[in-house]
């Protein structure tokens, strides 16, 4: 969304960053994934500029391999496939049969309100295939209540995202407000509060602190600008 996080992530070390979007523009809120060929050119064209090794995704929501096809050409680091694009059974088998095709990963963040499916459903998507779950416990997105399910998935690669790490006082308020605004929710709309407050669950995060220490979370990521901070 801004360049100017990259600064922010130089000062704490970071040198090098994923993830995408289309720059200042509202379709890059929250997902994290460049749609297209065109505009992984234009990002990448971008990214010449700034001192840090970027990586853009490109978008992983698709029923036919020819677009995927397209974009890991075009010079995708990799796939995401997002919740607020659809993220389907049919759209997890299509995206992940190209990664394997092709040798590219792939990184989901699965459908938070069970309209295509249950975690189970999306678990037999992925037929044993290696994927990235990004923020695992769920208060990032994901199936409610119990995406933390897919920790337990040899296939699957577990991430926290860092506004639930460490589990504090203020984890929880700030997750709702950052929800909001993050996710054009409306805090008007009770169906919009309720959207949010069903996937921020305090025992499921205070799970997280306890499966970072068994090694079951292996990873913590920024989720910049969607449901998390960089630096």
């Amino acid at each position: 969304i801004c360049p100017q996080q990259i600064d922010d992530a130089l000062y704490s070390g970071v040198t090098t960053m994923m993830g995408g979007g289309t720059g200042p523009a509202e379709g890059t809120n929250a997902t994290t994934c460049t749609p297209g060929a065109f505009h992984i050119g234009r990002m990448l064209q971008a990214a010449d500029a700034l001192p840090m090794n970027l990586g853009f995704f490109g978008k992983g929501n698709a029923t036919s391999p020819v677009p995927l096809h397209e974009q890991i050409a075009a010079g995708a680091c990799g796939l995401k496939l997002h919740e607020d694009w659809g993220t389907t059974p049919a759209a997890i088998d299509n995206c992940l049969t190209v990664a394997e095709e092709t040798d590219t990963a792939v990184t989901i963040h699965t459908d938070t309100l069970n309209e295509s499916g249950f975690v189970e459903n999306t678990i037999a998507a992925f037929k044993g295939r290696n994927i990235h779950a990004f923020h695992t416990e769920g208060a990032g997105g994901g199936h409610a209540p119990d995406i933390i399910k897919v920790c337990g998935e040899a296939n699957v690669l577990p991430s926290s995202t860092n506004p639930t790490r460490p589990f504090t006082v203020n984890t929880i308020d700030e997750h709702l407000d950052m929800l909001m605004v993050c996710h054009h929710l409306d805090p008007n709309i009770p169906e919009d509060v309720a959207f949010a407050e069903s996937r921020i669950r305090r025992e499921t995060i205070a799970a997280e602190d306890v499966l970072h220490d068994l090694g079951a979370f292996s990873i913590i990521a920024s989720d910049s600008q969607a449901m998390g901070r960089v630096g």
